[in-house]
């Protein structure tokens, strides 16, 4: 058969999971900010300031799920992770620190770069690609993080089953959202995008929060058993966020792949 340069085809069914997965606009959104990913006090500044509560829980479960120690400087060495939503790699780095062998995708190119010139200057071997979770054609890890994320795709189920698929048999995932209650509309919507202006307005809407019982639902669809939900809550006083029991507004879980 003569070698062919035409472009692969990619299937029909493929084409409208990757659209399910991933919103034009939020991609656009999202790549429009790129260049301020790493800047604590720009656009991206409410990530960096619970950042160290997520990396807390997460090393905190993970090291229980995996038996390892979590006061070990890499208690995760020899694990793979797959960070989904990547973005500039706010949570692939520390994860990488932590001994993992990290991939990140995002399907915003500006995202990636960002993420990979970042690296780069840092000194860590992260594999970077543009991607949805369905185009890794099967590939699986240990862990799979979903942070932020799933706020933000057109169908959270459909996403949510894709994510849950990259999972290996004994590994874990890891998702943080928001809650859709009228308490996560006031402070979430109006009080963060409106009032105090931490987020460009029209980030998020209200309407894409998650329940976390159809968190739970969508992800023991893809086989994934939900094991822990720790809400997160923002101190004003003390201008820091904090783990909470309440899952009212923005909140973390924990499952597993038998």
């Amino acid at each position: 058969m003569p070698h062919s340069n035409a472009p692969r085809r990619i299937p029909p069914a493929r084409i409208r999971e990757r659209e399910a997965t991933a919103s034009s606009e939020e991609v656009a959104r999202f790549t429009a900010m790129a260049e301020a990913w790493w800047d604590p006090y720009g656009k991206f500044k409410p990530l960096h300031k619970f950042n160290p509560v997520r990396l807390a829980f997460m090393r905190r479960v993970l090291a229980a799920h995996f038996g390892r120690d979590p006061e070990a400087a890499t208690p995760f060495t020899g694990l793979s992770l797959l960070d989904v939503g990547c973005g500039g790699g706010l949570l692939s780095e520390p994860m990488a620190r932590l001994g993992f062998t990290v991939t990140g995708i995002d399907a915003g190119d500006k995202n990636v770069a960002v993420a990979k010139a970042h690296a780069a200057q840092s000194g860590l071997e992260i594999d970077y690609r543009i991607a949805t979770p369905e185009e890794l054609d099967g590939a699986r890890f240990d862990v799979v993080l979903a942070m932020e994320v799933v706020e933000h795709v057109p169908d959270p189920k459909v996403f949510l089953g894709a994510v849950a698929d990259r999972v290996k048999p004994g590994g874990a995932f890891l998702g943080a959202t928001l809650n859709r209650t009228t308490k996560s509309y006031a402070l979430a919507v109006m009080g963060a995008e409106y009032i105090l202006r931490w987020l460009p307005m029209g980030t998020h809407d209200w309407h894409k929060f998650v329940k976390p019982a159809e968190f739970a639902a969508a992800l023991r669809g893809g086989g994934i058993e939900v094991r822990e939900f720790m809400g997160m809550a923002y101190s004003p006083f003390r201008d820091e966020w904090h783990e909470t029991a309440e899952l009212d507004v923005n909140y973390m879980v924990y499952g597993a792949r038998p």
